[in-house]
């Protein structure tokens, strides 16, 4: 029997507290190694980071590559075209909440975006450097599907 919303409070409570210490992680990197919290972040790195954290997301959530580090915690339903596969959340507790998180690209964006955020903090040169990559690949998938669409027409 599944268990109701109710019943995964603590669950939830568990994710919030683990997103929290996170950051009280990188404030504590950062006055640690001297690398201050930007006062403003540049633009370019917003959308690179924006675009980034699309596409990792989605790679995360949905691409059937990534079904290993799901599974633990979802159960496969079918494909969905494009590579990517759709699962839910398996209703055991605590897989219930984190298959609920590994799933869906919108609750999977505010934990990649402050990864990239940390990093544009800790390490610059890297954040953006990984950054570039799946925005490179946001942009391709793009083209891609574009491309697709104007062929079929």
């Amino acid at each position: 029997m599944s268990e109701s919303p109710r019943e995964r409070i603590p669950s939830y409570v568990g994710a919030m507290t683990l997103f929290s210490a996170g950051w009280a992680a990188v404030a504590g990197l950062s006055r640690a190694t001297g690398s201050p919290l930007p006062e403003r972040y540049a633009v370019t790195d917003l959308v690179l980071g924006g675009l980034a954290t699309h596409k990792l997301t989605r790679i995360i959530a949905k691409d059937g590559v990534t079904t290993p580090l799901r599974a633990p915690f979802t159960e496969f339903k079918g494909e969905l075209g494009d590579a990517e596969v759709e699962e839910e959340p398996r209703p055991e507790h605590p897989q219930h909440t984190i298959g609920e998180l590994l799933v869906c690209p919108f609750c999977l964006a505010p934990w990649v975006a402050s990864a990239y955020v940390a990093g544009l903090v800790l390490a610059p040169r890297a954040a953006r450097t990984g950054a570039a990559v799946f925005s490179l690949v946001a942009a391709s998938d793009f083209l891609q599907q574009a491309y697709a669409q104007v062929r079929t027409e």
